[in-house]
């Protein structure tokens, strides 16, 4: 245990609007020495959609809602019929529509992984060198892993083709 304090003691602090301070494969070596063998499997293991674990479990229930909403809100935005569910948290999914409604796509996203920060600091709460605080800061290292992905140039020129192709269809269908 007296390995943790040094662990997450001398983890640099993660902001959703900052960058990875390292990889999470750097993070998992840094934690091989200082974690029990079952802890470190369910780093090794870990995911954003994870069920088990000291914290993860709470995180599950959480992140299990928030991703059915998305899923939803996106649905409506294409006019696509919704799955009604019964783990349906009505001030989720107005704060979710008021996120991604209106705003750019790379914009919608800083804001819900801001929102999946602070639930994950809610989640953390008083634990600071335990398992609870080692997992909350996997899970966060793992959202910006997931942000990083994210590339502003690449999404532009994606959403180019895609139009581009639309307008081919188009121009197709009206010579037909």
């Amino acid at each position: 245990m007296a390995s943790y304090y040094y662990l997450l003691s001398s983890l640099p602090m993660l902001k959703a609007d900052g960058e990875m301070p390292f990889s999470y494969a750097t993070f998992l070596d840094m934690c091989k020495s200082a974690v029990r063998d079952a802890t470190y499997e369910m780093l090794e293991n870990l995911t954003l959609s994870s069920t088990q674990g000291p914290l993860i479990s709470e995180w599950s229930k959480f992140y299990t809602v928030f991703e059915q909403e998305l899923i939803n809100q996106r649905h409506l935005r294409l006019g696509r019929a919704v799955q009604s569910s019964d783990q349906k948290d009505e001030t989720m999914a107005k704060a979710i529509a008021a996120v991604i409604h209106g705003k750019n796509p790379l914009e919608a996203e800083k804001a819900l992984l801001a929102w999946e920060f602070q639930t994950i600091d809610e989640l953390i709460g008083t634990h600071y060198f335990d398992d609870a605080a080692l997992m909350g800061y996997a899970l966060k290292l793992k959202l910006l892993e997931r942000k990083h992905v994210f590339d502003q140039a690449r999404g532009k020129k994606e959403l180019h083709r895609i139009v581009n192709a639309l307008e081919q269809h188009i121009m197709t269908a009206k010579q037909e």
